[in-house]
């Protein structure tokens, strides 16, 4: 149910903001930007707006825990607010508005963006990988046990729809030279569709397994599962309710784990260098 909730709260909070943004400035058009009552709203709206925008428009693999300037813009928006209710006398309406917003960034930060149950006994440094059944974008059954002989990169993502996974297999793919002169297979992973995967390995060309995860069952598998993960409405263009939490792995050639990043939020990811660390330290 909370999975739920926040695939509705993803959806619908940041067509909010934009709403709230275009409705507040029309506003201050229409009535003059001097001693504006909407101006805080407008603030805190658009500060939103333009986060998220980043992502889609300008996509980066991670973000801050806290973006501080974000926060700080959202604060000062809501302050303004206050200031003109409290000393202005204006309408409380506008006080409540940018309330509303200012909860829902700060509810984006703590709550939608933690991955929750990320204590894995399966993937754990030491232990060996089990074997794990995927297919690739011809429809063709893959198993991991195919990729020993050379130490390995699995990547769990969540779906081409996700900017920052993509921003992170891009940073990945950017990497493919250091990898390849290390003998690594690099494994991409995700339950969607198997169109999207071909477009995606289409677009990047590199020497690289993109698989999927039909019915996330490898996820579930190895505890990964992120039930009703999507933002609620992408199921229309093919996407099932169900998805991964972002995962990496790195085998040896033996295939036992090295490295094992479960992240505990979908914003803060490990960054290719720590990949390239990590194998450089095992000699691998």
């Amino acid at each position: 149910m909370k999975n739920i909730i926040k695939s509705i709260f993803i959806s619908l909070f940041p067509v909010l903001a934009l709403l709230i943004s275009i409705s507040a400035l029309w506003f201050i058009i229409q009535t003059g930007l001097f001693y504006n009552y909407c101006i805080g709203e407008f603030i805190t709206a658009t500060t939103i707006v333009i986060f998220f925008l980043k992502l889609f428009i300008t996509p980066v693999a991670r973000t801050k825990e806290n973006p501080t300037y974000y926060t700080a813009a959202v604060i000062l928006g809501l302050l303004i607010s206050v200031f003109f209710v409290t000393v202005m006398k204006e309408d409380i309406n506008v006080l409540w508005v940018t309330l509303v917003l200012a909860l829902g960034w700060f509810a984006y930060l703590r709550w939608y963006s933690t991955l929750n149950n990320r204590t894995n006994t399966i993937l754990k440094v030491g232990q060996t990988l089990p074997e794990l059944k995927l297919t690739d974008v011809d429809g063709h059954t893959v198993s991991s046990t195919s990729f020993l002989g050379n130490s390995s990169i699995f990547l769990f993502y969540r779906g081409n729809w996700c900017p920052l996974c993509m921003a992170q297999i891009k940073e990945i793919a950017q990497e493919y030279k250091a990898l390849e002169a290390r003998k690594v297979t690099t494994v991409l992973i995700s339950p969607q569709p198997h169109k999207y995967t071909k477009n995606l390995a289409n677009k990047f060309a590199v020497n690289f397994n993109f698989l999927i995860d039909k019915d996330n069952t490898v996820a579930k598998q190895l505890d990964i599962m992120s039930p009703n993960g999507i933002p609620m409405g992408f199921q229309v263009l093919g996407y099932d309710s169900n998805t991964v939490m972002p995962t990496v792995i790195i085998t040896d050639r033996l295939g036992k784990i090295i490295f094992a990043d479960l992240t505990d939020n979908y914003r803060v990811r490990p960054e290719p260098e720590t990949f390239l660390r990590i194998l450089d330290e095992h000699k691998l």
